[in-house]
């Protein structure tokens, strides 16, 4: 007799979700079409290239839609592809509930990349809800419509994963080191203590989901942590007991939103030699091994083993995943092309749990051994229903004081005035209320404070609110740090309906004051967003200061914008980082920068701007340079020594593993541009230019010469000048880069025992060329030379000399130096002090070298006798040879006349180049102070009107040169023919 039949099948749908604000405001275009079930992804950088993914569904959100008067959003026509939450209930929750009427368990999961949609499609937002709370409504409404000689048990848990850790959502007490995982033989892997709460409505679920999404809310603000680090598993158990049969039926639907599916190279390491936290992503690695080796046996590998105890999440989700549920997998993608690389690693990851196949089996007993089942079993429901009947009575009196609570809150949202809560996460924004009563209310994390709150750099006295006659303000408490709209403040603040509340390093609230002052304005646009780039903003900080260029359609260029959105993303974190910094001791100080604001490669073009953080130890004034990705893994490292400190567990780590320490390293502080054009016409260029960092500001001046010269060394002089570079061609040509010294080294004044080195590359040398290190001296004189050669000058090496300039980096010591390393390259050699550093190979090919050259005079030399005599054969007469010898000299003279009017005019235009950088990289003042404002624009002034003189003036000298050379040359033409 067959017991059960278990039929399991599995399916991808891929949702395309509404392109987030972010990617919107970046300019972003959509890279994402969509043909029936089938999904194709177009690479920005290569058009052409487009990869085609087929699932069982496909869901497009990005477009044709609109809200209606509920607040819904909709269709617009029978023309649009939109397809809403309810069409995506339609397709999946309905087979969800499909199979839990039917004995069979569910799993539904959500996979992205953060911001794509996972929680939108899983929870929804506002009026339009999502997956579960439409399954959960749908699931009570088909019980009440059930036969009365049935009873139904329907109970809930919601859980959350972090850091491998298991936190009950709807418990108030967190138990340390979170709940365990254990394993029973016949139920598999369970969460110990997990609550389970019975209900017998949809309203309590909906108030049990948001009592868990407030503990939630609390957590990741005392814990420090994102949501979007952490898995939400949802569990519904439901139970039909068929009162006349004596049988039951029992399933479990598990709804699970993943953590963002971020790659280790946006959001990881990056090389840094900690890997991105030990735990925080280990949920979705192992998740993608155990889908892996499933795939691998649906193709007929023979796998060993199956990785499911490898994580918590996989330990969950084994019966979802090994065959015993009906399991479906949203995969959701963003169609904007900055995340192009997020998106296709979505779709391969998709793709691969598509190939899986479960293979089920019926289960078949001999009549013995059901009857003695059904004995059992009957004595089982027997028990239930009492055990049942007693947890329900209690939920029902937990439903009642909730209600209570509930009626009170609304009350007092209707009465008083009151702080609500701002996350990152948009599903966990709004969810905290913190009323401000009659009088004054304390805040911060004592137990005493009228608000007590928990977090990063929130103090046992944080600040004191004062309702007086429906007038609120806040006073801060000494050194407690309280933002108000940007602006830090330090005295009793008067507040104002929707002002932007900070405390501590980032606990955000919008303050929403008495019922009189409110308005029906629209506080979604209050988002955390918003908070950032307010704070930004009274920073300095803008789009205008990262220089945005309006393109043809009058938008700002996308990719300032998309750095501007990562600098307001980071700020928080960098806040966060200070104070666990400073409470640990550790005496390091982060601050955000931007590489690239005021840097442009060797041709002049503005270099990518990118977000960089700098890090400063306080007392050894060292210095690190991280970039965007290193940061973000040290952070989450930080985030879990510092939840050791706060459970006051052993904070001991060895050194190679503390996220706050990094050894001693080399730091780029700045460069110069020497343009190279005046070699191609093999003239002397003598520079005392200015080292500029990143920002545009002076780090120091650097004199330098670039002097062409003979193989031997020898300086040109006047008469080697050429006229046309293409003299040059085939030709060797040597020249030597002499840095002299360096003026007014700033990281040298600011810490005396540091030190600097000076490094450049040139032309098409693999490595770069450094100086010998200088410490302690501002001013450091660096006298170095360095001899280089192009055995044959070719076209492209031509070019590169007219059109490229040599950069010039500055580098700062710390404690340890460069070294400069020899070595030759192609047809492109270069020599370090001394000729008795040559290596045997240039020395062999100088000699070579030379010896052609040699030849080359004697066939010269040849040729001109041979010439010579030609000229005798034809019996030329003394005097018209004389002549003949007085019109080549004067056309030397002309020839030597205008390389040096050339000469004149390349050495201004070089200092013109200087000048026009300068002018190119100077910013307004940030104050907000006019009379900073007219001195600048009045210096901008001054230096405008100097350019558009010596470049006038320059230009002018050149034409009287040229027409005078002409006019002396038309003179003696005449002459010889007179």
């Amino acid at each position: 007799m067959c017991i059960w039949n278990l039929t399991n099948c599995h399916r991808v749908d891929i949702v395309i979700t509404i392109l987030p604000q972010r990617e919107q405001d970046a300019g972003s275009q959509c890279v994402i079409s969509m043909n029936a079930n089938s999904t194709s992804i177009c690479d920005p950088k290569n058009p052409g290239h487009v990869k085609t993914f087929t699932f069982d569904l496909a869901y497009w959100s990005h477009s044709g839609f609109l809200k209606d008067e509920d607040g819904r959003l909709v269709s617009t026509g029978s023309n649009s592809r939109y397809a809403g939450q309810r069409e995506i209930f339609r397709d999946l929750g309905q087979g969800v509930l499909d199979s839990a009427w039917q004995g069979y368990n569910a799993t539904l999961l959500a996979y992205g990349q953060t911001g794509s949609g996972k929680s939108y499609s899983m929870i929804g937002c506002g009026a339009n809800r999502g997956i579960i709370p439409i399954v959960c409504e749908e699931l009570f409404k088909a019980i009440h419509n059930q036969e009365q000689n049935k009873q139904y048990q329907v109970t809930f848990s919601m859980l959350e994963i972090y850091n491998e850790q298991v936190i009950d959502l709807l418990s108030k007490t967190k138990k340390r080191g979170g709940l365990k995982v254990r394993e029973d033989h016949q139920q598999g892997f369970y969460v110990d203590g997990l609550k389970q709460v019975p209900c017998d409505s949809y309203a309590q679920i909906e108030r049990l989901m948001e009592q868990g999404t407030k503990i939630r809310t609390t957590a990741s603000t005392s814990m420090n942590v994102t949501s979007s680090r952490s898995h939400m598993v949802i569990t519904i158990q439901f139970k039909q007991i068929f009162l006349d049969e004596e049988i039951t039926k029992q399933s479990v639907i598990n709804l699970v939103d993943l953590a963002g599916s971020e790659r280790q190279k946006s959001s990881g390491s990056e090389g840094d030699r900690l890997r991105e936290g030990t735990h925080v992503n280990l949920s979705l690695a192992m998740l993608g091994n155990v889908i892996s080796a499933l795939a691998e046996m649906a193709v007929g590998k023979k796998v060993l083993h199956i990785p499911y105890r490898d994580s918590v999440l996989t330990k969950l989700l084994q019966s979802a995943l090994g065959g015993n549920s009906k399991t479906i997998m949203i995969a959701a993608i963003s169609p904007a092309d900055m995340c192009y690389e997020e998106t296709l690693s979505t779709l391969r990851y998709a793709e691969r749990y598509s190939f899986v196949v479960f293979h089920c089996f019926s289960l078949s007993l001999p009549p013995e051994e059901l009857q003695y089942l059904l004995v059992e079993n009957e004595r089982h429901i027997q028990t239930i229903r009492v055990t049942w009947e007693s947890q329900l009575e209690e939920a029902r009196k937990e439903w009642e004081q909730q209600y209570a609570a509930i009626t009170q809150e609304r009350r007092m949202m209707e009465t008083f005035p009151y702080l609500l809560n701002i996350n990152e996460d948009p599903q966990l924004s709004g969810v905290l209320k913190h009323f401000i009563q009659d009088g004054a209310s304390d805040v911060g994390q004592s137990a005493s404070n009228a608000i007590v709150l928990k977090g990063l750099g929130i103090m046992d006295k944080q600040a004191t609110f004062t309702n007086t006659d429906g007038k609120v303000t806040i006073t801060p408490w000494d050194k407690s740090m309280v933002i108000v709209n940007g602006v830090p403040v330090t005295v009793k603040t008067k507040l104002q309906h929707l002002d932007r509340i900070i405390l501590g390093s980032n606990t955000a609230y919008l303050y929403i004051g008495p019922p009189a002052e409110r308005t029906n304005k629209d506080l979604l646009r209050y988002d955390y967003d918003f908070f950032q780039s307010e704070l930004a903003a009274a920073d300095g900080f803008s789009i205008d200061k990262l220089g945005a260029v309006s393109s043809k359609d009058g938008k700002p260029d996308p990719s300032v914008l998309a750095v501007f959105h990562d600098y307001i993303k980071l700020m928080p974190l960098v806040a966060e980082a200070n104070q666990m910094s400073e409470e640990l001791n550790k005496d390091l100080k982060f601050e955000l920068k931007v590489k690239n604001l005021a840097s442009s490669d060797s041709r002049g073009y503005d270099l990518q701007k990118e977000i960089i953080v700098k890090v400063m130890h306080k007392i050894t004034k060292q210095v690190w340079v991280w970039s965007k990705a290193k940061f973000i893994n040290r952070k989450f490292l930080m985030e879990e020594l510092y939840q050791h400190f706060l459970d006051g567990e052993d904070m001991h780590v060895e050194q190679d593993n503390d996220p706050f320490w990094d050894p001693v390293e080399v730091i780029h502080l700045g460069s110069a541009h020497i343009w190279l054009q005046s070699l191609a016409y093999c003239m002397k260029l003598e520079e005392q230019t200015e080292l500029l960092n990143f920002e545009g500001q002076e780090e120091a001046v650097v004199l330098i010469n670039v002097v062409p010269c003979s193989s031997d060394g020898r300086a040109f002089e006047e008469d080697d000048v050429v006229i046309d570079p293409l003299e040059l061609l085939g030709r060797q040509i040597d020249f030597q880069i002499h840095i002299v010294q360096c003026l007014g080294v700033r990281w040298l004044r600011d810490v005396s025992d540091r030190g600097i080195q000076i490094g450049y590359r040139i032309y098409d040398l693999p490595r770069p060329v450094y100086t010998k290190p200088v410490w302690k001296n501002v001013n450091p004189k660096i006298e170095e030379r360095t001899h280089f050669s192009a055995l044959t000058v070719s076209h492209d090496f031509l070019n590169y000399l007219q059109k490229n300039a040599l950069i010039v980096d500055l580098w700062g010591l710390q404690g340890i130096s460069l070294q400069c390393i020899f070595f030759i390259c192609g047809c492109f050699l270069w020599l370090q002090d001394a000729p008795n550093q040559m290596s045997k190979l240039y020395t062999k090919l100088l000699k070579l070298e030379q010896e052609t050259e040699l030849l080359r005079d004697i066939n010269r030399a040849l040729r001109e006798e041979n010439i010579f005599l030609k000229e005798q054969l034809k019996k030329w007469d003394t005097g018209h040879h004389e002549r003949t010898h007085q019109l080549c000299h004067y056309r030397t003279s002309y020839d030597s006349d205008f390389a040096k009017a050339l000469k004149v005019f390349y050495q201004n235009m070089n200092v013109l180049r200087g000048q026009f950088l300068k002018l190119k990289h100077s910013k307004p003042p940030v104050e907000d102070n006019l009379q900073m404002l007219r001195l600048f624009t009045e210096r901008q002034s001054c230096m405008l009107k100097d350019f558009g003189e010596q470049l006038e003036s320059s230009i002018c000298k050149l034409k009287n040169d040229v027409a005078l050379i002409v006019k002396k040359k038309r003179e003696s033409i005449a002459y010889s023919k007179h």
